[in-house]
């Protein structure tokens, strides 16, 4: 079982850091979650590297 990893990334609405954990047990995998500061939901995409290290892409969820 793979643990998830934390990942510290930046809100794209409010700009503020925010702490997120990330899946590594799938690539490719794209979500919303709500910032912890504005509430405001987070488009996520979450890709492997050849490590399989997760890394996080975050949009604002109205850039459709």
């Amino acid at each position: 079982m793979r643990m998830l990893v934390p990942a510290d990334v930046r809100c794209p609405y409010c700009g503020e850091g925010i702490a997120i954990l990330l899946d590594p047990s799938t690539d490719g995998q794209e979500y919303v979650e709500d910032c912890q500061v504005c509430c405001r939901p987070i488009a996520v995409r979450v890709d492997l590297d050849d490590d399989g290290m997760p890394h996080a892409s975050l949009g604002r969820e109205d850039e459709g």
